[in-house]
């Protein structure tokens, strides 16, 4: 049984595969415990799964997993993460930009009794315009909309307890929030700095447009971490106070077709339309907020789906195992 499991998504990464398996076998051989490694094809067009197929085919502690299509950074992640035997998991990229060697940094920590260690690229070599000032304010913003003090949630390069990670669901491109998810779970965190290579073969997959997206995750992580378990609470403020404004105008009306009346539609009939809008618009807000409840049960009655589909898994036998059967 592995002690570590480390987790590594690719995505047409060629030329960078067997060197980041030998530095990863050099380092993980030094720390001495039973490890293995899985390595993730997220719908590679390059040779990226041959070779990952040919390393499998000669190293039992190697799986390979090969996703039907490409499915997103997370959706890889979530794979190696389900596969994962290790008590502790490691997550890293597959381009060369994590170092291997800090890999025992990572797991120093976790033996402390943390439950999950982030990396901080606390030095930067990317672009200031581009990528550094861009990236520093949206880690202002998760830190304070999350509550969770670390300077880089962006980087894949951590370490996490499986039990912790494993009960936390991915999907979209939640990977980048984890720290923030796991300590709604109760999780200890803490951050370790590492180094941060420029990239030497191939294309980075990330640009600025990644920046806008992010900013529209901020707000679901806000949303999720504040209500997850009871979105009515969210949705039926908004939804009360609609009908209760609506409801207060049409009270108005009646009382002045009592007191006073004449045509108050006439007189009124902007009003009477804004308070059928606010009233209706409250029903339906609260509607959300109950089908919100019943996903929420939903979630909770473990039926959860995968957020990807595997194609196939390949795993070289160890000579014990093939003893055994």
């Amino acid at each position: 049984m592995a002690k570590y499991s480390i987790v590594v998504p690719f995505h047409n990464e060629e030329e960078n595969v067997t060197a980041l398996y030998d530095r990863l076998k050099d380092v993980m051989e030094q720390v001495g415990d039973p490890f293995e490694l899985l390595f993730i094809d997220d719908g590679s067009r390059d040779r990226t799964y041959r070779l990952l197929e040919e390393i499998a085919a000669v190293d039992s502690r190697v799986l390979v997993i090969k996703l039907r299509r490409n499915f997103g950074q997370t959706s890889a992640l979530a794979a190696g993460f389900d596969h994962a035997n290790g008590d502790f998991v490691i997550a890293m990229d597959g381009d060369l930009q994590h170092d291997p060697a800090e890999i025992p940094q990572f797991l120093a920590k976790l033996e402390e009794g943390y439950d999950v260690v982030s990396g901080w690229r606390s030095q930067r070599g990317d672009n200031f315009v581009l990528r550094r000032i861009p990236s520093r304010a949206a880690n202002w913003l998760m830190a304070r909309l999350s509550g969770v003090d670390i300077h880089d949630f962006g980087t894949t390069f951590k370490a996490y307890r499986r039990e912790v990670i494993q009960s936390i669901p991915l999907y979209g491109q939640m990977h980048r929030f984890i720290p923030a998810l796991a300590s709604w779970y109760g999780a200890t965190i803490c951050e370790v700095p590492i180094s941060n290579p420029a990239r030497v073969y191939g294309k980075s997959h990330y640009g600025i447009s990644r920046t806008f997206r992010v900013f529209f995750d901020l707000l679901t992580i806000r949303f999720l971490l504040k209500y997850l378990t009871r979105p009515l609470h969210f949705f039926g403020s908004f939804g009360a106070l609609s009908m209760l404004t609506g409801g207060g105008i049409a009270l108005w009306l009646l009382l002045l077709k009592i007191t006073q009346g004449g045509h108050v539609l006439q007189a009124h009939g902007p009003m009477f339309v804004i308070a059928g809008v606010l009233i209706l618009a409250g029903i339906q807000v609260m509607g959300i907020g109950l089908l919100g409840e019943l996903q929420v049960r939903h979630f909770h009655s473990g039926s959860s789906r995968a957020p990807y589909a595997v194609e196939r898994m390949v795993r070289l036998r160890s000579s014990e195992e093939s003893m055994q059967a």
